[in-house]
């Protein structure tokens, strides 16, 4: 089953959750401000992003400019910090079986749903 990391507020996540809804696949919604990932759990996310722990921070918050920006960190602390203020977290995220998207771009959506 497809699953949506989503965020009602962001435009391009309202987006790919309408795209999904017209693909009429199977889903789910993730409310991850609501219900964080665990530390684990972005593991297994960066994972099939192939992602380093940076590369899935929201760098221009301000939580992250105002707190960890120019900090040295280790790749525990990054998905801590994300664990820890969701916000920091990129979006929207697909995941379907061991793949998983960045969904800003609605086009390459169609190979992974």
């Amino acid at each position: 089953m497809i699953q949506l990391f989503h965020n009602s507020r962001c435009g391009k996540s309202r987006n790919c959750l309408a795209f999904i809804e017209n693909s009429e696949k199977e889903f789910e919604i993730i409310k991850y401000l609501e219900n964080p990932p665990t530390f684990e759990e972005l593991i297994i996310i960066l994972k099939k992003l192939h992602f380093k722990p940076l590369e899935l921070v929201r760098q221009k918050e301000l939580i992250w400019i105002e707190k960890y920006k120019n900090k040295p960190m280790t790749d525990d602390e990054i998905i801590k910090a994300m664990v820890e203020n969701p916000i920091l977290i990129e979006r929207p995220i697909i995941i379907n079986g061991d793949k998983a998207y960045i969904a800003r771009d609605l086009d390459k959506i169609c190979s992974l749903i």
